[in-house]
């Protein structure tokens, strides 16, 4: 079976697992700590970062969540998250490419860097200033998911997709660290409360970061 290496608040690690979870995929929870680099695990991944999937009957590692997810793509068949036309295909990988990029360094990142990488690793309080940096980046975001919604039935248009899911993971990092205001959002609310209930979220609903808890609404669909 295939094991995969993350961390509760890893996005890109959510991401993956959603993506499995749609296509029914088995796998196993490792528990890594990418800022411990412990030997073991930057023998799997120089990089020292998390996602990474291995099968040790297979002999198998795949490493960075981009590629993970074309893997299984390439190779399991049925409910494909990067389908349509060749165009479509280009959307749905602009938008994850804006999630894992954009989206994550303007706001993941930071909010994980003052709310949980300062407080677990270097017992430093967070900067304000810069968390409001992060939620007024996060708010801007949301106006945009707004606009596609406005638009289209999912982000990248039809149906649903890798888009979607790479969206939702970087947004239920945000939101459990309290960096989303959902005032004024109700096109993304209603977006997010719907992959929320879906069976492939609900596990990542239910996982805690040690000493670090979500706002009370966190796990609840409807919010």
């Amino acid at each position: 079976m295939w094991q995969l290496y993350q961390f509760p608040l890893c996005p890109f690690s959510r991401k993956v697992r959603l993506l499995l979870g749609e296509k029914g995929i088995g796998y196993e929870l490792v528990r890594e700590s990418p800022w411990e680099r412990r030997d073991d695990f930057i023998t799997l991944n120089p990089a020292g970062r998390t996602p990474v999937m291995v099968d040790q009957n297979r002999g198998q590692t795949l490493i960075d969540s981009s590629a993970i997810t074309e893997y299984f793509e390439e190779t399991v068949e049925g409910k494909s998250m990067i389908n349509g036309t060749a165009a479509y295909r280009a959307e749905i990988r602009r938008l994850v490419a804006w999630f894992d990029q954009e989206f994550y360094y303007a706001v993941t990142g930071p909010l994980l860097f003052e709310r949980m990488q300062k407080r677990i690793v270097h017992r430093m309080s967070p900067d304000g200033g810069a968390l409001r940096e992060a939620m007024k980046a996060a708010n801007h975001h949301l106006d945009y998911v707004d606009y596609l919604i406005d638009h289209r039935t999912w982000l990248a248009g039809a149906t649903m997709s890798l888009a979607d899911l790479a969206a939702a993971a970087h947004i239920s990092v945000a939101d459990y660290l309290g960096g989303i205001d959902w005032t004024g959002h109700e096109l993304t609310k209603g977006w997010y409360s719907g992959l929320k209930s879906r069976p492939s979220f609900r596990p990542l609903l239910s996982e805690r970061m040690e000493t670090i808890q979500p706002p009370p609404y966190y796990e609840n669909v409807d919010f």
